[in-house]
């Protein structure tokens, strides 16, 4: 019986999908980073936390994409949704002096509706706190940049960072959950954007992390 009570008290969230591209039409030559960051009730039972991927030129045509198609495949389990997991990425690439530097960083939370999802994310860049930092930084191949890029998940400093926005990167993502609607969570699609009980749902609660918001979403 306790056995059986610890096991209905986990809900796992399987995530798999791609890096799939990025639009930087001023740069070429690059390649991107990626973590998930989560609470601390989240557990990562399969799957590749983190990873980096290959090094990619933009594409010759008017569109001037940058195409990954870098796989995606993880697996949680959670006792709460709360720290539901985000996936942060960081783009880099070459400067004019052969120096590896930050091209953007973005972050979004993984969709909580199970199903294929497309998101858009706007990325961007430090910038320096003055016309000569700037310089010096751009002469020494030393630009602004986070020294753990999982910062850019966080609420906490976020105000006084000034930054530029810069490039986008489109991810994808196939999700599936199992036994939420045990633990009184509901995440389909038709409910999860209504804060409050569905009709008929007493006692399920809609959970919808506030980045759900923000990028394009398409479901199959």
């Amino acid at each position: 019986m306790a056995g059986g009570g610890l096991h209905s008290s986990v809900f796992l969230v399987m995530v798999s999908g791609q890096i799939e591209s990025a639009r930087f039409p001023e740069f070429d030559d690059l390649y991107c980073k990626y973590s998930f960051v989560y609470g601390q009730d989240w557990v990562v039972t399969s799957g590749w936390e983190e990873g980096i991927s290959q090094t990619t030129k933009k594409s010759l045509d008017r569109r001037q994409v940058f195409v990954f198609n870098f796989p995606l495949d993880i697996t949680f389990k959670s006792t709460s949704p709360y720290g539901w997991p985000q996936l942060v990425i960081s783009c880099y690439g070459l400067d004019a002096f052969g120096h590896d530097v930050v091209r953007g960083y973005g972050a979004v939370h993984v969709p909580i509706s199970p199903g294929s999802h497309t998101r858009e994310l706007p990325m961007f860049v430090p910038e320096s706190s003055s016309k000569f930092q700037k310089f010096t930084s751009w002469f020494l191949g030393r630009r602004p940049e986070f020294v753990d890029p999982k910062v850019v998940a966080q609420g906490e400093g976020r105000e006084v960072t000034r930054v530029r926005s810069q490039g986008s990167v489109k991810v994808t993502f196939s999700v599936v959950t199992r036994d939420m609607k045990k633990l009184g969570y509901d995440t389909e699609a038709a409910t999860v954007a209504i804060p409050h009980l569905a009709p008929g749902n007493t006692g399920i609660t809609t959970i919808r992390p506030e980045s759900q918001a923000h990028g394009t979403e398409s479901h199959s």
